[in-house]
């Protein structure tokens, strides 16, 4: 099955225990968004803790989005528009700081960049604000603060039984106008009404036009489940609870293991093969790279051969408005690239190891190349090819070689 749309839970799954995307899973990540896969975000967090790692992922060049506050905003990542979002009506705060007063809970909100608390010295408010680069702002009243409808509202207490009455009161109280769920033993979440990251996700699906069958989906919480259900394959995390896997369709490694980075190479990029990417697809999701900013253009890809355009004009040229040779050597670098790639087996990747080119005439400013790459041995461990640079009337100006190393991925 061809996957369109990747949902992953941030914390516990994306991230691993020191709130990073290893190098394994960042690679991994991007190698499915050149090859057409959008990703999106689905977390608790709010937009701004979520922004930096989306920055990271390059959503923004691959057309992404992020899921915000457990469901209740979508953000473009491409040019950061509220596509969807709910709110909490202000008249409803009055109430809910009522009884996080009565049970001695600290109560908190998000605004833009800020955290917005009755607590500022509780250590379970503070390691939310840093964890999400938020600042904190300490009031002495939240609804008289807050002049606006937030995306969600968190009650904050190490008192597990008064949290859960608590929770277990406002889930009969509540009914139909405000949802609640526990996101961590010291977290009681309140949401809008029908707001989780599985109705929201098919709301994001509708707008874009896909099947749940396109989307698969990972994560490691029991606010994760909907969304596991509602994928067409939803993967657990190693570490997730019993409960939890028994409701996906697979189980991958924990987070400190890579299992997004295994999950996405096992389901996603061992079912795609370079070759099998439409030349359209690759010059698109490649725009954003070097060969981009130099105007190159897939034009043939078959196994073995490989055929590229470059325009000469003020990106290429060298100060007289001739073909700039180190130009030339990344056309030939990048039909090399895509070439071993298409000779690869699903568990190999390719790393170039050595370039050398023989220029023998020149092309002028306004003339457009073509770059022809072949294949002159394909080994084990490494590939070589051979790769002739012509004008557009087909004189040959450069002739290329090109080595890149083949190796297993661990």
């Amino acid at each position: 099955m061809t996957y369109k749309l990747l949902v992953l839970d941030v914390d516990g799954t994306l991230l691993n225990e020191e709130h990073t995307v290893s190098k394994r899973t960042l690679a991994t990540l991007r190698k499915a968004q050149q090859i057409g896969v959008r990703i999106v975000l689905a977390s608790g967090r709010p937009t701004h803790g979520l922004e930096p790692i989306a920055r990271a992922l390059e959503l923004g060049l691959y057309g992404g989005f992020i899921i915000a506050y457990n469901g209740a905003v979508i953000i473009d990542a491409t040019n950061g528009a509220t596509i969807f979002e709910r709110n909490i009506s202000p008249e409803m705060i009055p109430y809910l700081e009522k009884k996080a007063h009565k049970n001695n809970f600290a109560i908190l909100t998000y605004r833009g960049d800020t955290l917005l608390t009755n607590n500022a010295s509780n250590p379970h408010v503070q390691a939310e604000a840093t964890l999400n680069g938020l600042r904190l702002v300490p009031v002495d009243e939240l609804a008289s603060a807050v002049d606006f409808a937030p995306h969600k509202c968190m009650l904050v207490s190490d008192d597990d039984e008064a949290l859960s009455g608590l929770e277990a009161h406002w889930k009969k109280r509540l009914d139909g106008e405000l949802d609640v769920f526990r996101s961590e033993p010291f977290f009681l979440e309140v949401v809008p009404c029908t707001v989780d990251k599985a109705n929201t996700l098919g709301v994001l699906l509708e707008r874009l036009g896909l099947g749940r069958e396109e989307v698969m989906a990972i994560g490691d919480g029991t606010c994760d489940v909907g969304m596991l259900q509602l994928a067409g394959l939803g993967v657990a995390m190693g570490h997730a609870p019993e409960s939890v896997k028994r409701c996906a369709d697979r189980t991958t490694d924990s987070n400190t293991a890579d299992g997004v980075a295994q999950a996405v190479e096992q389901f996603i990029l061992s079912d795609i093969h370079a070759a099998q990417v439409s030349l359209d697809q690759l010059n698109a999701q490649t725009r954003h790279c070097l060969m981009g900013n130099l105007g190159i253009q897939y034009t043939y890809l078959t196994e073995g051969r490989v055929e590229a355009t470059m325009p000469v004009d003020h990106r290429t040229r060298q100060p007289f408005g001739i073909l700039h040779g180190g130009a030339t050597l990344a056309l030939a670098e990048t039909v090399a690239g895509l070439g071993s790639m298409a000779l690869c087996q699903t568990d190999e990747f390719v790393v170039g190891m050595q370039v050398s080119g023989n220029h023998v005439s020149s092309a002028l400013e306004g003339d457009t190349v073509r770059a022809v790459g072949t294949v002159v041995h394909k080994g084990r461990s490494s590939h070589v090819w051979n790769v002739d640079v012509f004008t557009s009337t087909g004189k040959l100006v450069s002739t290329v070689r090109v080595v890149n190393s083949v190796m297993k991925k661990r």
